[in-house]
């Protein structure tokens, strides 16, 4: 669904594609005139969408589990409905045999061509109502269907938006993605065609059993009785055996999936490392065990086919026999016997129709278990249902004996007390693991402490509303992401309101203006995925501008300049000077240079702030700042020495 702006523009605002074309001076900037008229037919013919109705709770309030019930539950009528018509669908197509029967009985054997003729045409009767029937109940059926998994979808998505970064560090992204693909079509499977048949099949059975006893009873027993006991054995295995096969066949296309997205990511390491034949190799043995998986379920389909065939086909041959016999004895009609024979052909067809059906549900049942184990699990990070809203905030962030752990028993900051000032601009110094980003991830409650408190301006974090909290702050990752779209897009992602005043601001409060002025659309030039046409630096600087134009109270830059050159660093060090006026500043500072023109620094190392205070206080302490300056300094002398020497021969 596309956004239109005031003035007919695209999400943000900006010029739709057709505008840009006009613009270039290209022909046919829209539709052409003598496609107009079809355009319009077509648009005039499209249904009515309404909305998408999806709960974003941060909270988890409905624990039923998901099942096939669950997914009916909301559309019971029209469900009523449609079984209504496959009802009506499923007897008109057994009437069939009845009127064989009639025709047979009352107008062939009996010469009676007025009776023969009307059988034919009430045959003819029954074949349009149960064409007719077939039609609206496809359509109404099919409808259901996809509206039920346009309900899964939005769902499970946003249930993904939902659930906290740690459990996106314990799942790999190709086995979410599977659920939304692989699991989905096989549930759109079972739901559209696998549940429907089976329903139809069963109705079949059922009807067809109590037919055949109102035709001869002996027969119906002497059938069932040669039927039942192999068909139950042969069922119960094939149910053990397909159940297992599918569950393993969901886990290894997920196992693809994540394996063909993990390269996909990688694809330049690959390429880099000469890694390409090792790498096709590993994913051949991955897709080979997807296709054992197959195999197996396959072979156990072909054992369970040609037995019922079987059965049946045998079936037939000793109810053809005994019932010729019942003729000749004058005990059965002709027709009757025809009738009965037709019906046990198609008493067996939905039982030889059962494997297809089956394996359709097996890997329905698979999908939607794995979907429902993911909408079972809850986010670790949650909200009461009652969560005040977090009133503008000045910035006063404060730590409270906090203690935190990635995993059980293993703690990554240890009992941490820190006090952060309105409007400071606070440095986090140290060695690599030593706790800085976790810090900054507990200021944006992207995880919660296992102990102690995190709070601003005096408000817990766990206590308030999230989207409250989070729409104060402004994260810039050391790796910015950038999604597909346009530079204006990308910029405005936190403000789909911004307007273009704001976002050009925002470039030229980062220094990219330079870069978009040389660009010939812009900002509505197209970014492609993850930012790959820009240059590191230049991913950065739109990350910058992005975290600007949200207008935060409170900014987490984790080392934001480290992608830039000199040159761009010391434009963005101007920028911030400005920007960050009035705000609350945390930086993660892997340079010095940074952490220098903060207004206090804190050296974290094993997860506790060992030196606390001004660079100026922290360099006269001579702890571990002041070594850390020390070896900074002479690197850096090194450096300006190398630089001005001549070049020796």
């Amino acid at each position: 669904m596309v956004m239109m702006g005031p003035s007919g523009g695209g999400v943000f605002g900006g010029p739709s594609a057709t505008q840009s074309s006009a613009s270039a001076g290209l022909p046919f900037a829209g539709v052409p005139s003598e496609m107009q008229d079809g355009a319009e037919r077509i648009l005039r013919g499209e249904p009515e969408h309404s909305d998408p109705v999806f709960s974003f709770e941060r909270f988890v309030s409905d624990h039923t589990r998901f099942n096939l019930r669950a997914l009916f539950e909301k559309r019971r009528a029209v469900a009523l409905w449609g079984l209504v018509l496959l009802a009506i669908e499923t007897v008109t197509a057994l009437l069939g045999p009845v009127l064989t029967q009639q025709g047979i009985d009352n107008g062939v054997m009996q010469r009676d061509r007025n009776a023969l003729y009307g059988t034919v045409w009430l045959f003819g009767l029954i074949i349009l109502v149960n064409a007719i029937t077939s039609f609206f109940r496809q359509r109404w059926n099919g409808r259901l269907g996809e509206d039920i998994m346009y309900d899964v979808r939005i769902k499970l998505f946003s249930h993904y938006q939902r659930m906290g970064l740690d459990w996106y560090t314990s799942e790999k992204s190709g086995v979410l993605l599977s659920r939304m693909t692989s699991d989905v079509e096989a549930l759109t499977l079972l739901v559209n065609e696998g549940f429907v048949n089976l329903v139809i099949q069963a109705l079949t059975i059922s009807v067809v059993t109590v037919v055949l006893f109102y035709y001869n009873p002996l027969l119906a027993i002497l059938l069932l009785a040669l039927v039942l006991p192999p068909l139950v054995v042969m069922t119960l295995w094939f149910r053990g055996v397909s159940e297992r096969g599918y569950f393993e066949v969901r886990d290894r296309i997920a196992s693809v999936l994540a394996d063909l997205s993990e390269n996909l990511a990688g694809v330049r390491v690959i390429a880099a490392l000469n890694r390409r034949r090792q790498n096709a190799e590993l994913h051949r043995n991955v897709v080979g065990a997807y296709l054992d998986a197959n195999l197996y379920t396959a072979r156990a389909g072909a054992i369970y086919g040609p037995a019922t065939e079987g059965i049946g086909i045998a079936a037939q041959a000793i109810v053809l026999l005994t019932g010729g016999w019942m003729v000749i004895d004058g005990s059965l009609q002709l027709g009757e016997l025809t009738a009965f024979v037709l019906f046990v052909n198609t008493f067996f067809a939905p039982i030889q129709q059962m494997v297809q059906l089956y394996n359709t549900y097996q890997q329905g049942q698979s999908g939607l278990q794995k979907i429902g184990d993911i909408l079972q699990t809850e986010p670790a990070i949650t909200q009461a249902p009652d969560a005040p809203l977090l009133p503008p905030i000045e910035g006063h962030i404060e730590f409270k004996s906090v203690t935190f752990a990635y995993s059980e028993g293993s703690d990554v900051l240890c009992d941490v007390d820190l006090s952060i000032e309105p409007g400071e601009t606070f440095a986090l110094v140290g060695a690599t693991g030593a706790g800085k980003s976790t810090i900054a991830k507990l200021i944006t409650r992207f995880y919660d402490p296992s102990s102690g408190s995190v709070t601003i301006d005096g408000h817990d974090l766990r206590a308030v509303d999230i989207d409250s909290l989070r729409v104060q702050l402004g994260v810039v990752p050391q790796e910015p992401f950038l999604f597909h779209g346009t530079i204006r897009d990308n910029i405005a992602f936190a403000r789909p309101d911004a307007t273009t005043e704001e976002i050009n601001e925002a470039i030229r409060g980062v220094g990219l203006n330079e870069v978009v002025d040389q660009l010939a659309d812009g900002i509505d030039t197209l970014v492609h995925e993850r930012g790959v046409s820009l240059s590191a630096g230049e991913r950065q600087l739109l990350a910058l501008a992005r975290a600007f134009v949200a207008r935060p109270r409170v900014i987490v830059l984790d080392e934001a300049t480290s992608s830039l050159d000199l040159r761009s660093e010391a434009q963005i060090e101007r920028a911030l000077e400005h920007l960050l006026e009035g705000r609350t500043a945390v930086l993660i500072a892997h340079r010095l240079a940074t952490a220098m023109k903060a207004d206090r620094v804190a050296v974290v190392d094993d997860g506790k702030i060992i030196e606390l205070g001004t660079h100026e206080e922290l360099v006269e302490l001579g702890g571990r700042y002041s070594e850390m300056f020390r070896t900074w300094s002479s690197h850096a002398e090194s450096d300006t020495s190398t630089e001005s020497s001549p070049l020796s021969d």
